[in-house]
């Protein structure tokens, strides 16, 4: 098997992880391609800085990648030409993989935000997305929010994420300011004046997307406080018994923030049942813009639906930002339109004929959906690789059928295509070990300033291996 993943998020190096310890086959090779030039994906764009915990899997990542058999191959845009963010990645056409490798694996992850139709090109709307890929410094490189001209948030949304941005848009700088958080970001939320954040939701708090630790680092913010909710909205109905988690998120909803709403500078609501209608200028010169928000009720197959006849109401803000999930690339191969990801059954991707597509596969969000957390895509990511093990092992499996065939079944040698070769001599690709020595950079700058770590752009990163390699 000489494997090509595409994309080298956490499903890609869970992937290898398992393919190269329970395969014992010298000639095993596992290469994997990122249009970043650092690998890690979700796990370094994605993850909330002040969440260091959540990154201890790239220790493992970093044991896979110590394997002979595997090589990351960062900064290269494999597909259709890359965005003009990603204009300095190597551009590999995906039919260069067809032929150079015998298997290949999608694990693309979901890069697009869904949007909300009644704010669809709003001037005062951005996705959730851009705001963690500013506060992350992703290669995408986001505009920054202006934050020193605004005075209160409305978050469209109430999963993790949503919970995420809330905390640091409300965070003391003083509790921030030792994690990962880039020196450009500290310096914007240091002049940020807002001052309330509002947290709106389709549905009720039984239904909240949002998990009982996010909540509790909510409510535990110093200087920050929670509007009180009505105790109605914490009733549980009758003949329902909430869950473990749901009966936990209840009780630190009606305990409320640790300091007391109205007494500190900085506060967040939640706005349980309701729904946008819509965003227009608010009347009043340099006041921002007027949210509308219809009342919700649950029908009877728990779905969020505006009440009849109820008026609108309307909110004030400066800034809305939606969180809504994410969906797959729509030009992406195998690309399915209804279900935001890609085609694929067990692993396996399936193609036109609706049969899967020999010795292709899909895993993580690529071929799930954007749900679940990183032990989630762990254990899909496990079930792919025994799949593709499985597969590789005998011929009468249903990956095995007649049907299309794009993989070249007995590569030649072990080395990456020869485009690739030349971006790694010309110093435009990103080797594992080039990103380590980034990585220690990184930790260096950061343990200068008293931090966790200084990130880097492309420009820095590359001037780091360019010279470390004395070009």
């Amino acid at each position: 098997m000489k494997l090509a993943i595409v994309g080298g998020g956490p499903s890609a190096f869970y992937v290898a992880a398992r393919l190269l310890s329970r395969s014992a086959d010298p000639a095993l090779r596992v290469h994997v391609f990122d249009r970043l030039w650092a690998p890690h994906g979700l796990v370094r764009y994605g993850v909330a800085p002040d969440h260091p915990e959540v990154k201890n899997c790239t220790h493992k990542f970093d044991t896979v990648a110590s394997d002979s058999r595997f090589r990351f191959f960062g900064n290269v845009n494999v597909g259709a030409p890359p965005p003009p963010a990603f204009a300095h990645a190597l551009h590999l056409p995906l039919s260069t993989l067809h032929s150079h490798y015998s298997h290949l694996l999608f694990a693309t992850g979901c890069t697009l935000p869904a949007h909300h139709s009644a704010l669809a090109n709003a001037p005062w709307c951005i996705p959730a997305l851009s705001f963690v890929h500013w506060y992350t410094k992703h290669p995408a490189a986001p505009p920054p929010p202006p934050l020193h001209l605004l005075d209160h948030v409305s978050l469209i949304g109430n999963g993790n994420v949503a919970l995420d941005v809330a905390r640091i848009l409300l965070a003391p700088l003083s509790r921030l300011e030792k994690y990962d958080i880039p020196g450009s970001v500290l310096t914007a939320l240091a002049a940020s004046t807002v001052r309330h954040v509002s947290i709106i939701a389709r549905r009720g708090p039984l239904q909240a997307a949002f998990t009982a630790k996010e909540l509790r680092e909510l409510t535990s913010l110093p200087d920050t406080s929670m509007k009180p909710l009505d105790p109605a909205l914490l009733e549980v109905p009758p003949g329902e018994i909430p869950t473990r988690q749901q009966a936990r998120v209840l009780q630190l909803l009606a305990q409320g923030s640790r300091e007391r709403y109205g007494h500190t500078p900085r506060s967040w609501s939640l706005e349980f049942f309701r729904a946008p209608l819509g965003i227009e200028p608010a009347s009043a010169p340099d006041a921002g813009a007027m949210l509308s928000l219809a009342p919700t009720v649950l029908d009877s197959e728990g779905r969020a639906v505006r009440i009849p006849d109820a008026p609108s109401e309307k909110l004030r803000t400066s800034l809305v930002i939606t969180s809504l999930g994410f969906r797959g690339e729509p030009d992406a191969p195998y690309f399915d339109q209804e279900m935001g990801h890609l085609r694929a059954r067990a692993g396996r991707v399936i193609g036109a004929d609706a049969r899967p597509v020999k010795g292709v596969y899909a895993s993580g969000w690529a071929a799930m959906g954007a749900r679940g957390v990183l032990a989630t895509t762990m254990m899909d990511a496990y079930g792919v690789a025994d799949v593709m093990l499985a597969d590789a092992d005998s011929t009468a499996s249903e990956s095995t059928a007649d049907g299309e065939q794009l993989m070249n079944p007995a590569p030649t040698d072990d080395a990456p295509p020869a485009m690739v070769q030349a971006g790694l001599a010309a110093g435009r690709v990103v080797e594992y070990a080039d990103w380590q020595r980034i990585d220690a950079e990184e930790v260096r700058r950061g343990e200068a300033l008293g931090k966790e770590r200084e990130r880097m752009g492309w420009a820095e990163a590359d001037a780091v291996l360019r010279t470390a390699k004395g070009q």
